[in-house]
């Protein structure tokens, strides 16, 4: 038999669940679809900074604002800016004053999932496909071959979005830019020398074309994202099943940089982790169609340069979730009243972001990088 749900969310990130909540808040169910096994399948990535107009905004709505403070990394909002050469040509201590504070990506997904009722997110539940049914209705297919319908259908699912072809024929495009993440485990003890360079919060060690992009994590560790601009198939040259061969693929670009920062990859801890980096164009929309809409990366995926994509995702869900409560009976009026905002504010962001990717690799980095910060005064 085919199961009804009033509102399906597909996608238990953060913009799933933060719409979840809200609705919750409110007084309304949904229930949402992962193909994650379970909460713990993978692990939830690095730090997060959480802005004040966004991020935080949406915490407040979800009821979450406090437990979400108290959750935060003391230090995590200091930063320093070196060159090749390791010279630091900017440093920020964090003073408990700043707006953007740091908190663990898997903490704040845990704080959002343990608000809502048990059962709301069924794991282990891969959307392969959905349809329109008419007047506003929709069937998704399950990879374990059930199928349910809907009044209401929301895709959360990220960058490769199953719900998104529903209206839009977009589809992510590489940016130019590759990472290869990293980790140094108890980095105080075991990798002191990287742990000074890194510092408290935040570490921007960039040249052209290339660079580190580092945090300190809640549990001692540091997060290496090494960028390089780079040919899309750059990374399917490299073994990353041999850890060793792998280091000296992506130290081959950085053979004239300070070692203390070729120590970042050198020393690192496990296995290295390639991803390319992926955007929709900006300003990324599509016509009204009924009884559907996209939230977060589904809806405007875009680089990680203006840290952006987290804070924008907890804004769409928690907005989404204040018009439907806002608009009881009307789902229409409600998602075109969500669209009409979400639809300008990511174009500016998606912009902001693909400014910063250039900016930050520039050929005379981190001058601009400088000239960004000091313009802010």
């Amino acid at each position: 038999m085919t199961t009804h749900h009033p509102i399906a969310v597909v996608g238990a990130g953060l913009g799933g669940l933060a719409l979840a909540r809200v609705l919750q808040v409110h007084g309304i169910e949904a229930a949402l679809f992962d193909l994650d096994a379970s909460p713990a399948a993978r692990t939830q990535g690095g730090m997060l900074d959480i802005h004040e107009e966004s991020g935080q905004e949406a915490l407040r709505a979800a009821g979450l604002y406090e437990e979400f403070r108290a959750l935060v990394h003391p230090g995590g909002e200091a930063m320093r800016v070196l060159d090749k050469d390791a010279v630091v040509r900017l440093e920020q201590a964090d003073d408990g004053t700043g707006g953007r504070p740091e908190i663990d990506r898997g903490d704040l997904r845990d704080l959002l999932l343990g608000s809502l009722p048990e059962g709301t997110v069924r794991w282990d539940a891969k959307v392969t496909a959905a349809r329109p049914l008419g007047g506003g209705r929709h069937e998704v297919a399950l990879a374990d071959g059930t199928v349910f319908t809907t009044d209401l259908l929301v895709g959360a699912d990220g960058a490769w979005s199953r719900i998104r072809p529903l209206f839009s024929d977009a589809q992510p495009v590489y940016t130019g830019v590759s990472f290869v993440e990293v980790d140094l485990r108890d980095a105080d003890v075991r990798h002191p020398l990287s742990a000074e360079v890194v510092g408290g919060g935040m570490l921007f060690a960039l040249g052209a074309g290339r660079g580190f992009l580092a945090h300190r994590e809640t549990d001692g560790s540091l997060h290496i994202y090494v960028a390089l601009e780079a040919a899309e198939e750059w990374l399917d040259g490299i073994d990353f099943t041999d850890t060793g061969a792998a280091k000296a693929a992506v130290l081959e670009h950085f053979t004239d940089w300070d070692k203390s920062l070729r120590a970042l990859v050198d020393d690192a801890d496990g296995a290295l982790v390639p991803r390319r980096i992926h955007a929709l164009p900006v300003g990324h929309r599509w016509e009204r169609v009924p009884g559907v809409t996209l939230l977060g990366d589904a809806a405007h995926l875009m680089s990680p340069f203006a840290g952006e994509g987290a804070n924008l995702a907890l804004l769409d869900g928690a907005e989404l979730g204040l018009a439907l409560a806002t608009h009881p009976g009307d789902a229409e009026a409600a998602l075109a009243a969500y669209e009409e905002k979400m639809f300008p504010r990511s174009e500016i962001f998606a912009a902001e972001s693909a400014h910063s990717g250039a900016m930050l690799f520039r050929a005379d980095a981190p001058q601009a990088l400088l000239d960004m910060f000091a313009s802010h005064g």
